[in-house]
């Protein structure tokens, strides 16, 4: 059957094979080594090319939050972030508020947190090509909106803040203090997901220090920074005894809850 109508042939007259072809051609690979980077760059592709989006978003590359201050852009691993530039349900209701300064740090509050969730991390510079403004006035409204009380987590804020502790420190610091979720978004700008995040690699920490492990084979397991663990340990101390501390590291079972309904 095969022979009498050419599939086989006809199966490796597609994109795909082409694609290949030309791989193997102008790179002088095997056909089989063309294949691997074929479906490698398809990968890459999905990743950074190939993105959905909804109303008012818009695809940017942006640094992941992974990687280290000093190491050159050009070498640094990139996310392709899925960002709300636009948001009509809230936008124009902060425009006839607070006017236009006040429409750009919602707007800058919105796209650092949305790119931090995807594990990304914004600079100045992005902030004003997306926000067609200069780093000068991004710089000037971070420093407003950290002034009123707030996170804005950008790549230079990251890896720039010295001796003092760290965002995820005093984001924990407000839970364990009993301020509720949505008390917390609001004063930090951080959502209820990156809250949880925090909570959960807190927890990890704070178990690991329970059952009697060094803080060397705690930073081992957990792979986090010795002054992360160094601040997480510090905040068990202090709030050892508190109710949110007891229930996040000691949960009642839940047969014990039902017997006390």
């Amino acid at each position: 059957m095969d022979t009498a109508y050419g599939i086989k042939r006809i199966e490796s007259k597609n994109a795909r094979a082409a694609i290949i072809q030309k791989i193997s051609a102008d790179f002088n690979l095997m056909p089989l080594v063309a294949e691997a980077y074929y479906k490698q760059i398809s990968t890459y592709f999905a990743q950074h090319a190939n993105v959905q989006l909804t109303s008012g978003q818009i695809c940017y590359e942006a640094v992941a939050a992974e990687e280290p201050a000093g190491k050159h852009i050009a070498l640094a691993k990139k996310v392709s972030c899925r960002l709300k530039l636009n948001d009509i349900d809230t936008d124009l209701e902060v425009l006839a508020d607070y006017g236009l300064a006040g429409l750009r740090r919602h707007r800058i509050l919105r796209l650092t947190q949305e790119a931090y969730d995807q594990d990304a991390l914004l600079s100045y510079e992005d902030l004003a090509v997306l926000l067609t403004s200069s780093p000068a006035t991004m710089k000037r409204d971070i420093r407003a909106l950290k002034q009123d009380g707030y996170f804005v987590m950008t790549r230079g804020a990251k890896h720039d803040m010295g001796p003092g502790l760290s965002h995820k420190t005093q984001i924990l610091e407000l839970y364990f203090k009993a301020y509720t979720f949505t008390e917390i978004e609001q004063k930090t700008n951080h959502s209820e997901r990156a809250v949880y995040r925090y909570l959960r690699d807190f927890t990890q920490v704070a178990t690991l220090h329970h059952q009697g492990f060094p803080r060397g084979q705690i930073r081992l397991i957990s792979h986090f920074s010795d002054r992360l663990i160094r601040e997480y340990l510090s905040l068990y101390e202090e709030y050892q005894h508190t109710d949110r501390m007891t229930e996040l590291l000691h949960p009642e079972p839940m047969d014990e809850k039902k017997g006390d309904l």
